[in-house]
């Protein structure tokens, strides 16, 4: 049996190139002082393949279609076997996977693992971190749950916010004019095939980079890089302390990548996954649309932020973000490495954390704009109303008004404060911004009558 077995891996082999085109690949030698700091990389890829299996695992069950996603879901929950661990691991691994392309990157730019020859490395990472956040977006509507549902309002009506071509970019974000089935089934193809497909792709170049320039050897102060000289310097290097990564380097991977597995695992079989809110359903506006946790510090943002700077801040972040991220290997591909001659690096990299760990916390705990469970009007506010202008306050909080407009303190913040709008605008200016809506407001010419919209007004008209 020995023979036989060691006669077919040969032959295997023999047609496979196995041993000559991929264990030199493996083999390949890297600095013999990395350290701990080196395996998020790696640990991100496991999560990327676990994730892929999970998936594959739940696509057999889940149906992306509007009338029975919700209910798929909550069969995998609830009723199947080990669906729930399945589906957790899911869950988890997407918020695992996150956190893990964060931090490589971080590391990778405190020690400067950006610079030459590595710059097409770092552009290529940029394109995974980038569609590691459209996985994780894409999957949130796939539980056609309230909270998933009006987060993609939020971000589709974000998308529209961008000059020209956001009107082109909402209806491709949502397959027409609103959030429904056919955005659900865009969501689904985007998130099990083309991001995949994408990501599979850029993985692959990713390593190709790696293997072809090697893993940057951790830096040390007073020793900068000099493109003219750096090749050289590195390859005497490994010729010199070099260790091959398999077996004697990664076994810190292995270890790292199995204690993520295992807190992911714990995490899917204890908490398990994220209960699912009401089933999606545009008509009830009682709603909390808190994404999940990874993009709660930008929502925040947008929550925290003055109304008149939001379409800056919306258009102007992300692609300050981009560029900025895209600039780095460009901007400073040679000199010190160590984070101790960068003290601006440690700075920038401390600066973000920390102000995307608070805003994550204002996220849970700050009212969303809109607000769409507002406390009602004041008393104050009410009481002196004759009968039309009291069913025009009744008017002003059951179409959803108060969820986007403050009067008195009570109601969102997404529109301006009507706590004196009377004052500032006619009879004439109310009705035609009721009738015909605004900039972030719709149009009520369809939902309310002429008797609604004079009610609604003489309401407003107190408001001076």
């Amino acid at each position: 049996m020995g023979s036989s077995a060691k006669r077919a891996l040969q032959w295997l082999d023999d047609r496979s190139g196995f041993s000559t085109n991929v264990l030199p690949i493996v083999r390949h030698p890297v600095p013999s002082n990395v350290n701990w700091w080196y395996v998020f990389g790696s640990a991100t890829l496991v999560a990327f393949i676990v994730q892929v299996i999970t998936g594959v695992a739940l696509a057999f069950t889940y149906v992306p279609a509007a009338d029975n996603a919700y209910e798929t879901l909550q069969f995998i929950s609830h009723q199947a076997t080990l669906g729930s661990i399945v589906r957790g691991i899911h869950y988890w691994g997407a918020s695992a996977m996150v956190v893990l392309v964060i931090i490589h990157m971080a590391r990778i730019f405190l020690m400067g693992s950006y610079k030459y020859p590595r710059e097409l490395n770092w552009l290529t990472g940029v394109g995974l971190l980038f569609l590691t956040l459209g996985m994780a977006f894409t999957g949130q509507l796939l539980r056609w749950d309230q909270d998933a549902y009006w987060a993609v309002v939020v971000g589709a009506e974000q998308a529209g916010r961008v000059p020209i071509i956001g009107t082109y970019l909402t209806q491709i974000l949502v397959a027409g004019q609103t959030v429904g089935g056919a955005t659900l089934t865009r969501f689904y193809a985007t998130h099990v095939f083309l991001i995949p497909a994408l990501m599979f792709g850029l993985i692959g170049l990713h390593l190709y980079l790696v293997v072809r320039h090697g893993i940057s050897e951790p830096p040390v102060a007073g020793r900068p890089v000099d493109p003219a000289s750096y090749k050289a310097w590195y390859q005497r290097l490994l010729e010199r302390d070099g260790i091959p990564f398999w077996p004697d380097a990664i076994w810190r991977d292995v270890v790292f990548a199995m204690v993520i597995g295992a807190v992911v695992v714990v995490l899917a079989m204890v908490p398990g996954p994220k209960e699912l809110a009401g089933r999606a359903d545009p008509t009830i506006l009682k709603a909390y649309p808190r994404p999940d946790w990874y993009f709660l510090w930008y929502f925040a943002v947008l929550a925290l932020i003055p109304p008149r700077i939001e379409t800056w801040i919306i258009i102007g972040f992300p692609a300050a973000v981009v560029v900025g991220l895209l600039a780095i290997p460009f901007v400073g591909r040679s000199g010190e490495r160590s984070p101790r001659r960068r003290p601006w690096a440690v700075g920038l990299i401390a600066v973000s954390f920390v102000a995307v760990g608070v805003l994550t916390y204002e996220g849970f705990q700050a009212p969303w704009s809109p607000d769409l469970s507002p406390a009602p009007l004041p008393a104050a506010v009410t009481q002196p109303l004759n009968a039309e202008q009291s069913q025009g306050a009744n008017i002003f909080e059951n179409h959803g008004c108060i969820n986007c407009h403050t009067i008195a303190g009570s109601g969102g913040r997404r529109g301006p404060d009507l706590s004196a709008v009377g004052g500032r605008l006619t009879k004439e200016q109310l009705t035609w911004r009721i009738l015909n809506g605004g900039k972030n407001m719709p149009a009520f010419n369809d939902k309310l009558d002429p008797k609604e919209v004079e009610q609604i007004v003489a309401f407003l008209q107190t408001r001076d």
